[in-house]
């Protein structure tokens, strides 16, 4: 059910209501100052722990302004906090360091008020200077922040006074209170004294729990913040994250009651876990595992080569044997559940006369590379059903090379020498609002222009049109029009697009933990979460 904050104007109201109808983050707050007590740290923490099991290695530091890999993004969910927040679990926003509702001065200018008390970790009081420094860091094009593209729309953040900031946007943008999860709040004096290297290595915020320490490969380690004053205080005095990429190294740390959670269950170990009364269960993500192109380099600038690889992959039996059926075969940019899914015009069922076909328009008799994947488990799974469908087409010969997610984008992406990538990709952890979904892959210069380099046809400009077009439109039905459009444009040249959307299968111990929440989205949160 969403519910909405209030808005001065009727006008704004109704404009607001429109664009977010069928849109799946909903804007209501719940813990609003006026109907919400948050729950006192407890002296019956005391010697409380959890472990966990995570999947995915240490491929970034902390600073929530660069930080985008999978492991310390759950982590910064513990550690800081922004104005409003999504619950990992429900997706349901709530005000965090916002002491109350955001407030709508005009149609491009909004207040926020701070909550009354909230405190960095080292003791200092979160203070609107932090705010503005938070916002303007990731605004400066200097710092290339990843989340620059999600709150583009902002023109200026000022302090009003100790308690409001006050925003002003370029033009009118009715998911401005939903997009504030973006940008994390972090202490101005801290990074003033110890530089950003070493907050991005040792990051201090406002959250429920203190980082501790990080071991690459090992694990990262928190503690119980006493003075949180918010929704989510800690309900154990201890968490340590076992860094645990290999798969049965995970499951054998469940089984065995090691961990009393753990992400990124193997598909063929869910039964197995179940058996020894784990509780097990498979979430419908957004998270896909995509294929990308090299589009700067012959003959992958060739659309038809592009579509020609889709083509030449059989989805369903990747879908059957590597997912056990816990996965669908993209028929669009978006999964079927969510609310905006649009079917795309262009589909790829299995077709290797088709891919033949198009690789002899293209001109390719041809056609050798070297596939390049990421190591997880699941991916490395995937890859050689993959290279087993491509090989069957007449010309074509694929090798494969699997690398860490940090070595595949720095070495090999982002510097261009790649030809063909695959690798799982999920920013709906940021949000699940169409537009923020699309602005990760195709707005701005991160991944269009250095990654898979289609930032200068003509097909990137309309869809960089289009995605302004949606933000700016009357109600949601025209909004809708212009991402069906652009999602069709993306589907049709697949510079990036998914393969399949997958079920994310997390497995705890309802014995050990209270109020665990399985989550559609990479990561773990413990948020509210107790031991028995």
């Amino acid at each position: 059910m969403t519910k909405h904050f209030s808005f001065e104007t009727n006008e704004s109201r109704r404009h607001f209501m429109k664009l977010m109808a069928g849109v799946g983050a909903g804007i209501a707050f719940s813990g609003t100052l006026g109907t919400f007590t948050p729950k006192a740290f407890a002296a019956d923490i005391k010697g409380k722990t959890i472990e966990a099991g995570i999947a995915y290695p240490l491929s970034t530091g902390f600073d929530p302004m660069t930080s985008s890999g999978a492991s310390p993004y759950a982590a910064n969910l513990h550690i800081f906090e922004g104005l409003v927040d999504l619950h990992p679990a429900t997706r349901e926003p709530y005000l965090a360091l916002a002491g109350k509702e955001p407030e709508q001065v005009d149609e491009t200018t909004w207040r926020i008020t701070l909550r009354e008390g909230a405190t960095f970790h080292d003791g200092a009081p979160v203070t609107t200077e932090d705010v503005v420094y938070s916002f303007n860091r990731i605004m400066d094009p200097a710092n290339k922040s990843l989340f620059v593209m999600f709150i583009d729309f902002i023109e200026s953040v000022k302090a009003v006074d100790d308690k409001v900031v006050e925003f002003k946007l370029k033009y009118p943008f009715a998911l401005f209170a939903n997009r504030l999860t973006c940008v994390k709040i972090v202490p101005k004096h801290v990074i003033d004294k110890v530089g950003q290297s070493a907050f991005d290595a040792h990051p201090i915020g406002s959250g429920p729990f203190k980082f501790v320490s990080a071991v690459k490969d090992d694990k990262i380690v928190f503690e119980a913040y006493e003075p949180y004053n918010g929704k989510y205080p800690a309900q154990v005095e201890k968490m340590s994250w076992l860094l645990l990429s290999d798969a049965a190294a995970r499951v054998t740390a469940q089984e065995s009651k090691r961990t009393q959670a753990m992400e990124s269950v193997p598909y063929l170990d869910i039964s197995r876990l179940k058996n020894k009364k784990q509780q097990v269960q498979s979430v419908q993500s957004f998270g896909l595992l995509f294929l990308m192109f090299n589009c700067e380099k012959a003959p992958f600038n060739n659309p038809k080569v592009r579509q020609a690889l889709h083509y030449g992959l059989n989805t369903d039996k990747l879908v059957d044997i590597v997912f056990d059926g816990n996965a669908e075969a993209a028929t669009s940019y978006l999964q079927t559940t969510h609310p905006d899914y649009i079917k795309a015009s262009t589909q790829y069922p299995y077709d290797p006369e088709k891919a033949a076909a198009l690789l002899k328009e293209a001109g390719v008799t041809e056609l050798k590379f070297e596939l390049l994947a990421t190591d997880h488990d699941w991916v490395k799974e995937s890859a050689p059903l993959i290279l087993e469908s491509w090989n069957k087409i007449p010309g074509v010969k694929v090798t494969l090379q699997h690398l860490q997610s940090g070595a595949l984008y720095s070495n090999n992406v982002d510097p261009g020498v790649y030809e063909v990538a695959i690798a799982p990709g999920d920013p709906s952890v940021f949000g699940n609002d169409l537009d923020l979904l699309l602005s990760w892959w195709y707005r701005g210069d991160v991944w269009p222009k250095r990654r898979f380099r289609w930032s200068n046809t003509p097909e990137f400009a309309k869809v960089t049109e289009l995605l302004n077009a949606a933000v700016r439109a009357k109600d949601h039905a025209e909004a809708k029009k212009s991402w069906e459009e652009a999602i069709n444009i993306i589907a049709a040249e697949v510079p990036l697009y998914p393969i399949v959307h997958r079920k994310l299968p997390s497995a705890w111990d309802d014995s050990s933990l209270e109020g665990y929440q399985p989550l559609a989205t990479t990561g773990l949160s413990f948020l509210g979460v107790g031991r028995k």
